[in-house]
């Protein structure tokens, strides 16, 4: 069934532990006109693709525009973004920081995702960009972060490379809405990138992701196809093939020979 209208935080909630929920990250009104179509439930998207053609595009979708980590440093300027971000049309903000931030956040009645697991701005700090959660202390580090963030009043965090049944462990126990990337089919959200869904990526395809079409292919077929038909228009104007008559302008010959007159003057 269509959806009728966005859903909100309490939706959300209410959602946890019934049926899991689809995300994806969009970076083009295309595709988010695509995951509207295609019934999917979140999209994570960057600030600057909200607005009133987002929202023409994606009516019912819940979008959650993302404060990127480093691009902000206080909390005036994290708290400036987000109201931006949600008078244009996003419905809840990602945001990385400390908790402290979150808390302001939460206090203006701002709706977070934080992160938990492999997060990449502190990747550094668990060892780089690897699973989280192998090993006791660290699967209680996750576990720590999620209380963490529910005690500083986020609604959802994404937990991201960390073991399934560990993830699933966390889940059971935090009201939070936890969105799974690489984390297993415990949680709430199963998350993944348009990039990798669509094929187009051509860097590194993470061990999670999975490619439903071959975007790539695609792209230098029409790229193949693009230089081809650049290589016969330049060919057509050395030659003279263009512009054709059908091209140009007409003028009468009366009107024509009148203005030879006068330039003739």
């Amino acid at each position: 069934m269509k959806k009728s209208r966005r859903p909100t935080i309490a939706d959300l909630r209410a959602l946890k532990g019934q049926r899991q929920l689809s995300m994806l990250r969009v970076e083009t009104l295309d595709e988010a006109a695509a995951a509207e179509q295609a019934g999917i439930d979140l999209i994570s998207v960057p600030p600057a693709l909200l607005g009133p053609a987002f929202r023409e595009a994606a009516p019912t979708v819940f979008a959650i525009p993302g404060l990127e980590y480093g691009d902000f440093v206080t909390a005036e300027e994290y708290l400036r973004a987000a109201f931006t971000a949600m008078k244009a049309g996003g419905d809840a903000v990602y945001c990385a920081a400390s908790m402290g931030i979150v808390r302001r956040l939460r206090d203006e009645g701002i709706p977070v995702c934080g992160h938990s697991g492999l997060i990449p701005s502190q990747a550094t700090w668990t060892g780089g960009f690897k699973a989280v959660g192998k090993t006791l202390d660290t699967a209680l580090l996750v576990w720590r972060q999620v209380k963490a963030l529910e005690e500083a009043g986020a609604f959802a965090a994404e937990i991201e490379v960390v073991p399934a049944e560990v993830a699933t462990l966390i889940s059971q126990r935090t009201s939070l809405v936890m969105i799974s990337m690489g984390a297993g089919a415990g949680c709430d959200a199963q998350y993944l990138f348009a990039s990798d869904v669509l094929g187009f990526n051509r860097g590194h395809v993470p061990r999670h992701a999975k490619t439903y079409r071959n975007f790539a292919a695609e792209y230098d077929r029409l790229q193949a196809e693009r230089v081809a038909a650049f290589k016969e228009y330049e060919a057509d104007v050395a030659g003279g093939a263009y512009p054709a008559q059908q091209h140009q302008v007409g003028i009468t010959a009366d009107e024509l020979a009148k203005f030879e007159a006068a330039l003739a003057r």
